[in-house]
């Protein structure tokens, strides 16, 4: 899809602006699928959703709280996006926090932004009562759960309910709410894989913008249904997963846990689905390994998918859904789209999709680009890269290597206005209008952007060469023996050399599996990963060779999105078996 191919968009201003729309232009058609008290699946139109958070917004601003900074804490659902937009749209500043945040993390975050009010599920009640001793600031707690005001806490429901009774009397404060596109409304604090979390500041116009361009490169329109997976309060799930299916007329449906997605997605039959890379590449495994033991043999499903593609990409007759029948179904049956990011798929994965005829479009962002940076398009992808430059944002390389390896910068309306209370921190990073993201890649002929690794995680050799762990892990983690990996660099005082090592999370299953035994010690471990090792380092020139590992016990310790927090990891390498 070239720049004269970009599918029309309406304008919008502000996101005030965006639901009001969506709000007229789909009134009676639903916006969020939810399950009642009874187990039985019901909808919330567009009409209902608007007035909702007219309402609760309406409330928020009787409240008249000090401080404008407005917490949400809890896990993806209606009352999420109520609070949400009631308070970037009138009621304040939102300052979404993540659901698997200890007690005194929460206090700390609370206390940096100075925030005079929480709403939060009830499942975290417990939690709020203890540390709000603690946030002096805290005037208002508001439990998304709760029947009725007690202990202090303020019941969601009540608020919706007074909300209502004052623009009855004549309440139009929150309707008359003026917003300035350009000033921070949003106030994310980063997850961090590598240093302590920083308060990123965010406009309408950083996200509207984000969600406008998107859109001109991805069809999503209001026939579509997304299952919303990841957490919310993330600038990636929150802009794509939620906002872009608003802009759109969609409708929304929030898993109701990990181990129920298979049953959501058979129940709910979404046609969009956001996720990251592990989800994806999970599926892939099982779909080849069921064909492996079942009367589908791999011969016969790689030519089904050959001849399948030469009938779609020769002659345009899509036979793929008949076909792959029960792919599609395991997935709902009416899956079209699948967007990823936040890591990089494995290219093989996403191909395997689209000849199932699922389209998988991988994309590059950050949560001071609100989110997103570079993205695959519906007709110009390459499923090895992070896509092409989304509309309005401009990508170059900063200092390149020999092969055109440097660091990543952007520069675009939807980079963030800078790091709350960080002066310092921003200008680390915001240069000349340019945003530095700490991210290495490169540009290939064709403007397609492709991802490295990030600078900061760079092994620089005795002899200058520079290796990214990101792509060594990468080699490990291709084998099904492998669950994960972390990789790094360590000084030999001996040699002078910087060591190539590796932490490597068995995949016990796949083992016990290969080797044909139940149980299995941890010397046939160690001799199978040194096979792992040893495939992977014939992939790779000599200077990137891993030389020791050593086997990992537990799941590394990730953020939200899967990315292994590398500077929580005490690495201690091994000597290799």
């Amino acid at each position: 899809m070239s720049l004269k191919e970009l599918y029309t968009i309406r304008q919008i201003r502000d996101l005030k602006d965006m639901l009001a729309q969506s709000c007229r232009l789909f009134y009676d058609k639903s916006a969020f699928i939810i399950r009642d008290g009874k187990n039985k699946l019901g909808c919330i139109s567009y009409g209902q959703f608007g007035s909702d958070v007219e309402s609760f917004g309406t409330a928020l601003m009787e409240l008249e709280h000090g401080s404008p900074f407005i917490a949400i804490l809890g896990e993806n659902r209606y009352e999420w996006c109520v609070a949400y937009m009631s308070t970037v749209n009138g009621a304040g500043v939102a300052v979404p926090l993540d659901k698997e945040l200890p007690e005194n993390e929460i206090a700390n975050l609370l206390n940096r932004c100075g925030a005079s009010a929480i709403v939060f599920s009830g499942k975290h009640r417990e939690q709020i009562k203890k540390l709000r001793g603690g946030v002096p600031g805290l005037k208002y707690c508001i439990d998304m759960d709760a029947d009725r005001e007690e202990d202090g806490i303020m019941s969601f429901a009540q608020l919706l309910t007074r909300g209502r009774e004052l623009i009855r009397g004549g309440s139009d404060d929150f309707r008359r709410a003026e917003i300035d596109p350009r000033s921070m409304r949003i106030l994310l604090y980063t997850s961090g894989t590598t240093d302590l979390a920083k308060g990123v500041m965010l406009s309408h116009e950083n996200i509207c913008t984000n969600i406008m361009s998107v859109c001109s490169t991805v069809r999503i329109n209001s026939d579509d249904l997304a299952l919303s997976i990841l957490p919310i309060h993330h600038t990636y799930e929150c802009t794509l997963g939620f906002l872009c299916l608003i802009y759109n007329g969609g409708a929304i449906f929030f898993n109701e846990g990990l181990k129920h997605i298979p049953k959501n997605l058979k129940e709910i039959k979404p046609s969009v689905l956001v996720t990251v890379p592990l989800l994806l590449e999970n599926m892939h495994k099982k779909i080849w390994n069921q064909a492996q033991n079942s009367k589908l043999t791999k011969l016969k499903l790689k030519l089904a998918i050959f001849f399948t593609s030469v009938l779609y990409n020769t002659l345009r007759v899509d036979i793929r859904k008949n076909v792959f029948k029960a792919v599609h179904e395991g997935v709902g049956g009416r899956m079209r789209l699948i967007i990823t990011g936040a890591a990089a798929i494995r290219p093989e994965v996403s191909k395997c999709f689209r000849n199932f005829g699922i389209h998988v479009l991988q994309g590059y962002g950050l949560t001071e680009c609100a989110p997103l940076v570079a993205g695959n398009r519906d007709y110009d992808f390459v499923d090895g890269a992070a896509g092409l430059p989304i509309p309005g944002v401009e990508v170059r390389i900063v200092n390149p290597d020999e092969k055109g390896i440097g660091e990543i910068a952007v520069k675009g309306s939807n980079v963030m206005l800078g790091y709350y209370k960080n002066e310092e921190a921003t200008k680390k990073v915001l240069r000349d209008g340019w945003f530095y993201t700490g991210d290495l890649g490169y540009i290939d002929n064709k403007g397609f952007v492709y991802i490295s690794g990030r600078l900061k995680n760079v092994i620089v050799t005795k002899n200058g060469k520079n290796i990214f762990p990101e792509e060594v892990e990468t080699y490990i983690n291709r084998n099904p023996l492998v669950q994960d990996a972390l990789v790094w660099g360590k000084y030999d005082k001996e040699s002078g050399e910087t060591l190539i090592c590796a932490q490597i999370l068995p995949n016990l299953e796949a083992i016990r599996e290969k080797l044909k035994m139940i149980s299995i010690s941890r010397e046939e471990i160690m001799k199978v990963l040194g096979d792992v090792v040893k495939n992977a380092n014939r992939e790779m020139p000599l200077y990137k060779h891993i030389r020791e590992f050593t086997v990992r016990e537990k799941e590394f310790v990730k953020t939200t999105t899967q990315k292994i927090k590398r500077y929580m990891e005490n690495s201690v390498g091994g000597e290799m078996a």
